[in-house]
């Protein structure tokens, strides 16, 4: 059973970013250029940090996402948006931060939650964003993030700390995401709801 929840999620975060990059080409989604460079290098750290601690489960998630990372960078370079905003920069120096703090530790499970915290980081321009322009961007592509997050989890056979928290925060972040993206369509069937 692990090993086909595993090969769903995998699925699911391979299936995302070419639903992105089809919309990021029709001009549907802008990528925030930030948050994708701050993916980029998070995902490759977070996997090479998977993989030295032995995780077996995460690990798989985390490539795909470093994946997905590379493609969707190279894409926002040319179709995305922001990039040199006053916040933008900052919170690319605080997860630059995260990423020295996370490689000083040479502890891969501090590692790792230092490396939540930049990818977080990262994510703010992009959140930011999303809660002003939810129409640039595409549901479907965080919301199948979601949905490979919760099979990893569902496929972790050990629940400690450094088995679920990346699939959880990966998760939590991506349904953040789906709710800012739909918001003015839930608010607007609330008011027509109401009347």
């Amino acid at each position: 059973m692990q090993t086909l929840l595993i090969a769903m999620s995998s699925i699911c975060a391979l299936v995302s970013p070419v639903i992105y990059a089809r919309s990021i080409l029709s001009g549907e989604s802008k990528p925030h250029r930030t948050t994708r460079l701050v993916l980029l290098l998070i995902t490759i750290l977070s996997t090479s940090a998977l993989v030295a601690q032995g995780d077996r489960v995460a690990v798989w998630l985390a490539g795909v996402s470093a994946l997905q990372s590379i493609l969707i960078f190279g894409l926002s370079i040319k179709y995305g948006m922001g990039g040199w905003a006053k916040l933008d920069l900052m919170c690319l120096g605080i997860a630059l931060v995260g990423i020295i703090a996370w490689q000083v530790t040479s502890e891969p499970v501090l590692g790792l939650y230092f490396s939540i915290l930049a990818d977080f980081t990262g994510m703010v321009p992009a959140i930011l964003k999303t809660y002003h322009l939810p129409h640039t961007e595409n549901p479907w592509f965080f919301g199948l993030d979601v949905i490979a997050g919760i099979l990893t989890i569902c496929a972790v056979n050990a629940f400690t700390p450094q088995q679920v928290a990346y699939p959880i925060y990966i998760s939590v972040i991506n349904s953040v995401m789906v709710f800012l993206i739909l918001r003015p369509k839930l608010m607007k069937s609330r008011t027509l709801g109401s009347e």
